[in-house]
């Protein structure tokens, strides 16, 4: 019988460059990276049905950006303030509650006749608790996978997010219009039902890594992160960069009466609200994809520029009021154009020194969490009284403006610094 490594970590006995095949054999890896899916699956079905059904209630795009703009104004809060759980308690039991207590307050939104306060109150708590799920899987993931048996699980996991925010958003619209958006956001409470069950019979359970709660203040971690961050010239470039995506991402906040005015009486409005969602992740599928596997290192930050202004730039297109298929067409090259995602965390995991990266990266995350959530409430109320369309269109020129300017900045960043005598 094989002795047990300690913590269950999985070492490799070779040096040899892992595969994905040994990273999906291990059992622990498969079930965080099933019960992720699964729960990511439910939130997206639950976005589109938020959506639809705020819209239905209200006709009103603000009242539907604002509804979706909750999907990510929490993690503001949540990231700083929750995250700290999965270091003070066992990281399997920190995510098995979450999941429960997500499951309970999904389940109580699918009730009819749900005040719109109140829905927006529970969507407000379920996104929150998003924060001590993610901060305790990402710290169990080094626990169960070690060396490059992380780095693929890794990206096995983020290539995951990305197809099944495009499947959740695409059958999602499909799913509403033949359940009905009060059943769908009961099958996503389901979900995390079905996520815990998943981590009880696959996860083992592990001790508290920190059991006397000493950990810094979160003013202290902020401070420093700021410094290490906006101190730097490149970094702060870096960060600008992927703070990029509130202009691209402000579609998908209007994607309902965008959907209404894209209606011609063929497809139904939610199976249009899913197809617009889903355009952009399925972009990014396959832009991540030829962007990592044909384009050498090096190149990459040459061309991180150039594809940050095309993640943009095809939504200037929605000014002239194209049909369905065009939009669809412009939105999923924006998705394109989003691999550049991919060079600018590269880069800036390179220049973050490794005993801060846990502070940057919790001031990016909460920064891209802020501008994202910002810029679809600012579409939202831009499109009550401009419409979707031009509304759009802007955010595309603003957008494309940026990453002009930013890609400038960038390349006379990198140049080297002439030697003095």
């Amino acid at each position: 019988m094989r002795a047990q490594r300690p913590h269950g970590r999985h070492r490799r006995a070779d040096a040899s460059q892992a595969t994905y095949r040994e990273v999906i054999a291990i059992r622990e890896f498969r079930a965080l990276w099933y019960g992720q899916g699964l729960s990511l699956l439910g939130d997206q079905l639950a976005q589109v049905a938020l959506a639809v059904l705020v819209y239905d209630r209200t006709r009103s795009p603000l009242a539907t950006a604002a509804v979706y703009a909750l999907t990510y104004l929490p993690s503001i809060v949540g990231g700083p303030l929750l995250a700290g759980l999965a270091d003070r308690f066992a990281r399997r039991g920190v995510m098995l509650t979450c999941d429960l207590i997500r499951a309970a307050l999904v389940g109580a939104m699918a009730l009819p006749g749900m005040p719109f306060w109140a829905l927006c109150s529970l969507v407000f708590l379920v996104v929150l608790l998003s924060a001590p799920f993610s901060a305790a899987r990402a710290a169990l993931l080094p626990e169960v996978l070690e060396d490059d048996l992380y780095v693929l699980g890794s990206a096995l996991q983020n290539m995951t997010n990305q197809a099944v925010q495009m499947l959740g958003f695409a059958a999602g619209g499909a799913v509403i219009a033949t359940l009905g958006p009060y059943r769908a956001l009961a099958l996503d409470a389901a979900t995390f039902l079905a996520s815990a069950l998943i981590l009880i019979s696959g996860v083992r359970r592990r001790p508290a890594t920190n059991r006397d709660g000493s950990k810094p203040s979160m003013w202290t971690m902020t401070r420093a992160g700021a410094r290490l961050v906006f101190g730097s010239r490149k970094l702060r470039t870096l960060v600008l960069f992927a703070w990029l995506c509130g202009f691209y991402i402000l579609p998908e906040g209007i994607a309902v009466p965008y959907a209404a005015k894209l209606h011609t009486g063929g497809l139904p409005i939610p199976v249009i609200t899913g197809l617009l969602m889903a355009a952009m992740p399925a972009g990014t599928v396959v832009g991540a994809f030829l962007f990592s596997r044909f384009v050498a290192p090096p190149r990459r930050m040459r061309l991180m520029g150039w594809l940050a202004m095309l993640s943009c730039a095809p939504l200037v297109v929605t000014a002239l009021r194209p049909p369905l298929a065009v939009v669809l067409v412009a939105w999923f090259l924006c998705g394109i154009g989003g691999a550049y995602q991919l060079a600018a965390n590269a880069a800036f995991v390179q220049w973050v020194p490794p005993e801060q990266r846990a502070q940057a990266f919790g001031l990016v995350q909460s920064g891209l969490m802020a501008v994202q959530g910002i810029g679809i409430l600012a579409g939202g109320f831009a499109a009550e009284r401009l419409g979707p369309e031009p509304v759009v269109a802007l955010a595309g020129i603003a957008g494309l403006i940026s990453a002009a300017v930013l890609t400038l900045i960038w390349a006379e960043s990198r140049k080297p610094v002439p030697a003095t005598a």
